[in-house]
Parts: C-alpha cells; sequence; structure tokens
C-alpha cells in the first residue's frame, strides 16, 4: 500500500439504531484480512464529555479502553471485530471538542480571534480524525462512524470537517459510505425508496456525495429497486449494497463480502491488496448456527430493561459458547426481584449465574441473594466488577459471620469489607475519576484463575472506585476465601474464588472488555465449560484444591 493513510467516513439517514457500527466493524474486519491495518474512530455528537457520567438506560455500556477512555459501546464492536486495541482516539464527542476550544479560548490561545464553529470546531474534529492514525504504527486506513443521522442540528459540525477533510487530503484518499433505510410496506407489498433518496439529497446539500450506499432492508432489493436507488441518488448501481437483517451480527461482514463491498473500497481508494481471508471467520459463523446444546446462564442485574448495557457480556457468551460448542441463554434476573421474591424463584433450574457491574445501591441485596444462591448449590458462578464486591459481602456475612458491608452504600457502616480507595476519599467531581483502564495483576500459583489464564502474568480494564478492604483480607482467606488476584505490589484484591466449589471466581475488572469472537476470555469460557458440565449432569469442576494435590 501506499505511503498516504486512507479515510473512510460511514454516516446513517433516515432513523437511528440502523447498525452503522457494525457495518463499520464489518468493513474494518474485510480490510484488516486483506492485510491492511486499520483503525476505528466514533464521532458522538452529544454535549458530554463521554458516556462515563450517563445513565445506562440512556446509553448502554461504557466501554472502557486500555489508556482509561470511557467510551461509546460502538468501540467494543470495533475491537472484537478487527482484534485490536483501541484507545481515547478512538471516540471523540462534541463535549469533548468544545471543552478543548473553550480551554484554549481561555488561555488565550487565540490571540485574540473571534471563535467560531468554522474554522476553529472544524479544525478541531479534523485534527482529532487525523491523530486517529497515530493509533500504532503504519495505519492504513481509518473508518470513521459519524454518530446521529443526516440533518442532525448537533452532527453538521462533524459533517462539515468530513467534507472538508477531502478537499485537504486528496479526493483519492478520502471515501464516504451512507448508511440508510430502504424500508418494506407489508401492506402494500412495496419497498419505498424515497426515505434514501431524502437522506442523500440531505448530504448532498451539505456537500457530500456518497460513494456507496448501504440499504438497510428486511427483504432482498430487486435489481430494478438498485437501479432506481442508484439514478436518484448519484451512485453506480454495484455501488447500492443491500445490508440485510442478519441473525448473527458476525455473518454481516460476509453478506458485505458476498456483493463485494470491500472490493468496491480498495478500488476506489486505489488501495492494492489480497482478497481477505475469511476461512477462519466462516468456520466461527457456521458454529454459531450448528451448536446442538444449550445451557442457560442468568444474569442478575440492575440495568436488565435496556440489554445494550451489557452488551459486552452478550457478545462474551456468544465467543464462550463457540469455544465450548455449546449455545448460551441468557436468562435475565432483574435483582430488585430476587429481593422481593427470593433467589430460587429466578434461578432454579439454571447452569450458571453471572452476577456484572453497577453503581448504587439499589437491587445489591438480589445481587448478594444470587451469590449465595450460587454458591450454596454448587452452581457455577461469575462475578465481575460490583459482582466480585457482592459476593465478598456475602462471604463475609454468611460463612465468617460479619455484619459486612460497602461504604458505597452505607457510608456508616460498622464493617465495610468493601471501601473507598484511599486517593478517591477526596474526589468531588464524578466523570472520569475512577479507577479506569488496563493494570497488571499477579495470579496465585495452582489457583482457578492460573489454570484458565495459562499464565502467571495478566492485565485486565477497570472501571470502578471501592475495593477490597485489606484489613479484612486475614478473616476471609482464615475461613476459605482465596484471594487468587493481586495487583503487582499486593495492595489490592483483584480476583477471589473458592477452591471447593467446582466454579466460583470473580473479578474486580471487566473481563467482557478483552473477549473476542475467536478468542473467548477466560473467564467467560470457563464457566460455559463448568455450566456445560453440570447441564450434562457431570462433575461441573475439580476446584483448585483438587487441582494442587494433583
Amino acid at each position: 500500500m501506499g505511503e498516504k493513510t486512507k479515510y473512510i467516513f460511514v454516516t446513517g439517514g433516515v432513523v437511528s439504531s440502523l447498525g452503522k457500527g457494525i457495518a463499520a466493524s464489518s468493513l474494518g474486519l474485510l480490510l484488516k484480512q486483506r492485510g491492511l491495518k486499520v483503525v476505528l474512530q466514533k464521532f458522538d455528537p452529544y454535549l458530554n464529555v463521554d458516556p462515563g457520567t450517563m445513565s445506562p438506560f440512556q446509553h448502554g455500556e461504557v466501554f472502557v479502553t486500555d489508556d482509561g477512555a470511557e467510551t461509546d459501546l460502538d468501540l467494543g464492536h470495533y475491537e472484537r471485530f478487527i482484534d485490536r486495541n483501541l484507545s481515547r482516539r478512538s471516540n471523540v464527542t462534541t463535549g469533548q471538542v468544545y471543552e478543548a476550544i473553550i480551554n484554549r479560548e481561555r488561555a488565550g490561545g487565540y490571540l485574540g480571534r473571534t471563535v467560531q464553529v468554522v474554522p476553529h470546531v472544524t479544525d478541531e474534529i479534523k485534527s482529532r480524525i487525523l491523530a486517529a492514525a497515530q493509533n500504532g504504527s503504519g495505519v492504513d486506513v481509518v473508518i470513521t462512524e459519524v454518530g446521529g443521522t443526516t440533518g442532525d442540528i448537533e452532527g453538521l459540525p462533524f459533517l462539515e470537517a468530513i467534507r472538508q477533510l477531502r478537499m485537504d487530503l486528496g479526493r483519492e484518499n478520502v471515501l464516504y459510505i451512507h448508511l440508510t433505510l430502504v424500508p418494506y410496506i407489508k401492506a402494500a407489498h412495496e419497498i419505498k425508496t424515497k426515505p434514501t433518496q431524502h437522506s442523500v439529497k440531505g448530504l448532498r446539500e451539505i456537500g457530500i456525495q456518497p460513494h456507496i450506499l448501504l440499504c438497510r432492508s428486511e427483504v432482498p432489493l430487486s435489481r430494478d429497486i438498485r437501479d432506481k436507488i442508484a439514478l436518484f441518488c448519484n451512485v453506480e448501481e454495484q455501488d447500492v449494497i443491500e445490508a440485510l437483517d442478519a441473525r448473527s451480527i458476525y455473518q454481516v461482514p460476509l453478506q458485505f463480502h458476498r456483493q463485494g463491498l470491500d472490493d468496491i473500497v480498495v478500488g476506489k481508494l486505489g488501495v492494492e491488496c489480497p482478497q481477505p481471508d475469511l476461512a477462519e471467520w466462516e468456520k466461527m459463523v457456521e458454529k454459531i448456527f450448528t451448536m446442538r446444546e444449550d445451557v442457560d446462564i442468568a444474569v442478575c442485574g440492575k440495568y436488565i430493561q435496556i440489554v445494550d448495557a451489557y452488551k459486552s457480556i452478550i457478545e462474551s457468551f456468544t465467543h464462550a459458547g463457540v469455544a465450548n460448542d455449546v449455545r448460551v441463554n441468557i436468562r435475565w434476573v432483574d435483582a430488585e426481584n430476587i429481593e422481593k421474591d427470593g433467589p430460587e424463584a429466578h434461578l432454579a433450574g439454571v447452569h450458571g449465574i453471572l452476577v456484572p457491574g453497577g453503581f448504587g445501591d439499589r437491587g445489591i441485596e438480589g445481587k448478594i441473594g444470587a451469590v449465595r444462591y450460587a454458591r450454596e448449590n454448587g452452581i457455577p458462578f461469575l462475578g465481575i466488577c460490583l459482582g466480585l464486591q457482592c459476593a465478598v459481602i456475602e462471604f463475609a456475612r454468611n460463612v465468617c459471620g460479619i455484619e459486612a458491608g460497602s461504604s458505597e452504600f452505607d457510608p456508616d457502616c460498622s464493617n465495610p469489607v468493601i471501601d473507598l480507595m484511599l486517593e478517591q476519599r477526596s474526589r468531588s467531581k464524578m466523570g472520569g475519576t475512577m479507577r479506569l483502564g488496563a493494570y497488571p495483576c499477579s495470579l496465585k500459583g495452582g489457583s482457578l484463575a492460573e489454570s484458565l489464564y495459562g499464565e502467571r502474568e495478566i492485565s485486565e480494564r477497570h472501571r470502578h472506585r471501592w475495593e477490597v478492604n485489606n484489613d479484612y483480607r486475614p478473616v476471609l482467606e482464615e475461613k476459605g476465601l482465596s484471594i487468587s488476584g493481586l495487583s503487582p505490589d499486593g495492595t489490592l484484591v483483584e480476583i477471589i474464588e473458592l477452591p471447593e466449589h467446582p466454579y466460583f471466581i470473580a473479578a474486580q475488572f471487566h473481563p467482557e472488555l478483552k473477549s473476542r469472537p475467536m478468542r473467548a476470555h477466560p473467564l467467560f469460557r470457563g464457566l460455559v465449560s463448568a455450566a456445560k458440565k453440570l447441564m450434562r449432569g457431570e462433575t461441573c469442576g475439580e476446584g483448585a484444591a483438587a487441582r494442587s494435590k494433583t
């Protein structure tokens, strides 16, 4: 490939939630499998600096990068599809852009000039697009997804910036892809192209002529429909690509490849590269649809009304299911319902239980009840972040006989086995002030954690403020709780497990953030493996104590 980085911009029209993130990720995978070094980036037009302080009910999951950025959940799709760790450069919000501009203006950086949307806001956006190419060495292609839909007032500065970039970088180095809705009216048995025409018209009024249209549709598009779209949207017929509904998001790259999307893209950008190697991806997708055994795993959370709050967990179960040749059926369980009805009413018959992260005291007793049910009934269990803290509280209460709690939920708790980190106690701001990003962890020899990871030193991503209180570690360990993962200096508890339990492990970090389609995360892979054994009526696992004896 040539020396110049190529830039692809993915915009959306008509309605939101059409799947721009999956489309961008799918194209990224296709180009990566052709031997190109690809980086993806997301523009979010909201004024929040990042989604870290936004409710999961509004925004869904917050995806955390290695360098500690709290980002949009689409970055999770990006990383999973291209199997590359991204950075804070890959998520840009209007809030970040204006914060940088205002800080610069207050410091006198504009030397008295009037600060305006054009050129100052657009220049700041363009600088962040170009900076994305610095995420590693020798980036060949940057794919930038512009959030929102054409015509949104919030997104206009971003669209103006990407319009200007084509003139700045050269027409041969910039490509515009527009994802739009082509609705099917069932009553009339007709496919309607007018929404797409109007969406493209809006883009062209801004000065952007899309090169490729991805047409989201429930039904296949006939040649006549594609010709009509091409004619009225000023694109070639071959550049009108179907984006049909798929049973699995992992099918989408294969659908695009069959229509020649990646060939069209590299052709328009003048890039010479081989055909993509999709053999392993195809095997993985085939496996998703041919698995014959099922396991039921309960996710006991507090945001289950919007499953996007657990997007990476859902995908991690898909990956772990493929690794274990089993389909994972998630049973969504509201933690507050466990408080009201008891765990048996909602957890009976499951083959595994996961207690995920979260903030605040709502539903905490339900989560603790789910942990106890898993511990006492030998059900495979995985706790994540708050799930680990609930597991420690449950063990302290019901095994150690301590009236334990967390200072997060009760500042006057007499036995805070979970307490605020010392450096957090003086914090007054909420955003970006947690333990965020990748931190190293040392695993205990002979532990379940070590056997799952296959190594002693690991790195995982965090997003939390509270930690296990070291004052209680001796009594917890004396009663049988194994602390199998610690920060390298031994001061922070990272992983706990119960050696005599078939599979009981919890992590202070978020393992789901590093799971990949063809490389399931060890903790999820282990949970599904243990659940599969329980489903078959086999011994779920040996426990760390049994392993150490052998």
